[in-house]
């Protein structure tokens, strides 16, 4: 790619209470080669010295502190706001670049006016063997999941390719398409989030194209802990939100249907050690699980007057059918066999 003249890149990073991955994370973009960009870090209001650590070690990073935390959502609005570059990158402060990670991405969008999105390679940070994310698949239901997670990466995802949409740990986006449709929604706080804003995009006509070359390696689970009834909550309820706002009427008239299966089907992994479930030991744990679920339910119902009054502000940026977009969830579903059976 040939760079323009004066061309920057923004990329923006989101943090709470990680100093140490912040700082791995920002050494590995001193290392990019072949662009320019400025660095945004958004903290959310951190205890452990973050931000005195920015100060004192990134002194060209520019920094937004939040006294409280605003969620993954609010921080990346922030950061859009304050970002100049006409393509804003994302990347988790739990994941580390490769040096030609912003190259690879940028380049996508070149000769593709209808790009608006670029997802990168995802890799597992302790097992860079294995794949944590190459783009996302989606459930009926709602429920997404990063396509091709926890498979070894034997070159499967090679192919520069449309996808779905980008995981937000590692994304690139057009300014022009966040100008038009509008950045993360901020009810959803973390989780899904990414999902949300990138179906809208597509929604509103935009593609994702994955660049397999862009590679980070990302700490699983860094956030939250993937043993966090907190972060099962949000997800249950994003992805109820998700779907209300997003999914054509044909296919939401069925979500309970995906949904019981999916527990069906999750229940019975879980009777074999097995998916997402069996990282919660034991029937005490497991019970509460679901009882997270069920708070997550129910705070998505309370939501869901103000959700759907934003699924009619979403008519205004649609040029796909209801057809249209049943038919690329469809064609870009995870199996409920891959579902249930894997952890996230």
């Amino acid at each position: 790619m040939q760079v323009q003249h004066g061309e920057t890149l923004s990329v923006i990073i989101v943090n709470w209470n990680r100093k140490d991955l912040l700082r791995a994370c920002l050494l590995s973009l001193q290392n990019q080669q072949g662009v320019q960009f400025e660095i945004i870090v958004v903290d959310n209001g951190s205890s452990d010295g973050s931000a005195e650590m920015i100060a004192q070690e990134f002194r060209s990073v520019k920094l937004i502190e939040n006294t409280v935390n605003l969620g993954f959502c609010a921080a990346n609005n922030q950061g859009i706001a304050a970002a100049s570059g006409e393509f804003i990158a994302l990347l988790n402060n739990d994941a580390e670049a490769c040096p030609n990670w912003l190259y690879e991405l940028r380049r996508v969008f070149d000769g593709r006016p209808g790009a608006g999105m670029a997802a990168s390679k995802v890799l597992v940070w302790e097992d860079p063997r294995r794949i944590d994310k190459a783009g996302h698949l989606i459930y009926l239901d709602g429920q997404n999941r990063g396509r091709g997670s926890g498979e070894l990466d034997a070159g499967q995802y090679d192919t520069m390719e449309e996808i779905l949409w980008p995981d937000g740990c590692a994304a690139m986006y057009r300014r022009g398409m966040l100008e038009e449709i509008g950045g993360f929604d901020e009810d959803f706080f973390a989780y899904a989030d990414d999902a949300e804003l990138g179906l809208r995009a597509r929604i509103a006509g935009w593609r994702c194209i994955y660049a397999p070359a862009a590679v980070v390696r990302h700490h699983r689970g860094a956030t939250l802990g993937v043993r966090s009834l907190r972060r099962v909550e949000l997800i249950e309820r994003n992805r109820i939100l998700l779907a209300a706002k997003l999914f054509p009427w044909s296919l939401l008239w069925l979500n309970g249907v995906f949904y019981l299966a999916r527990l069906a089907a999750g229940a019975w992994a879980a009777l074999k050690g097995r998916g997402e479930i069996s990282r919660f030991p034991g029937w005490k744990s497991k019970f509460r699980v679901a009882l997270a679920m069920l708070k997550g339910d129910l705070e998505a119902v309370s939501m869901l007057p103000k959700i759907l009054r934003k699924r009619r502000e979403v008519a205004r940026i649609r040029k796909l059918t209801g057809a249209e977009l049943r038919r690329l969830l469809w064609n870009n579903r995870i199996s409920l066999k891959t579902l249930s059976q894997e952890s996230v």
